[in-house]
């Protein structure tokens, strides 16, 4: 019965994940942390810190480890698929349609409210991830201002930024 819950979670999480892979954190967070209590919400933040370590889809990172830990290797095959079947059926659904309306102005305005949601979403799990009163002092200002020049106006890759600002942490936390 949990292989069946894993793969339904997995599916449901990847079929609202309009928008991104931050999209979906809300409501996995609502399925893994309130309905089905397989996740704490400090081991929920601790993982989405963990897998911005590693390369790769973080919800690929989310159903291995929920999957894992819920039904051994089988759940984290199963997560997995439930994971990937999702916007696979998406894609090709949505190819047909777009193809056929994308000049509509309902489609393009869907599209754009729907960015704007995802917006708001991505910032409130930005919130989530940091203690507040770390704003208040100017080097986490200072980071965070640096940090953003360099991912919006360079060509700095964002792997370097993470490594850079990992480095960083290391000397100014002496």
């Amino acid at each position: 019965m949990a292989l069946f819950k894993l793969f339904f979670v997995f599916l449901r999480a990847g079929l609202c994940a309009i928008g991104g892979a931050y999209s979906f954190l809300p409501i996995l967070e609502k399925e893994l942390v309130e309905n089905y209590s397989w996740l704490s919400k400090e081991e929920f933040l601790d993982i989405l810190g963990i897998a911005k370590i590693f390369p790769g889809a973080i919800s690929i990172k989310y159903a291995t480890y929920v999957g894992h830990k819920v039904g051994g290797v089988w759940g984290a095959i199963v997560a997995n698929l439930g994971n990937l079947c999702a916007p696979a059926i998406l894609i090709f659904a949505a190819t047909s349609l777009y193809t056929k309306y994308k000049d509509l102005p309902s489609v393009k305005g869907a599209f754009s409210t729907v960015q704007l949601v995802v917006f708001s979403m991505i910032i409130a799990v930005a919130f989530q991830l940091i203690n507040i009163s770390q704003l208040i002092h100017i080097r986490s200002l200072l980071i965070i201002v640096i940090s953003f020049v360099l991912f919006v106006y360079t060509k700095v890759h964002p792997a370097l930024i993470i490594i850079g600002a990992a480095v960083v942490g290391v000397f100014i936390s002496r």
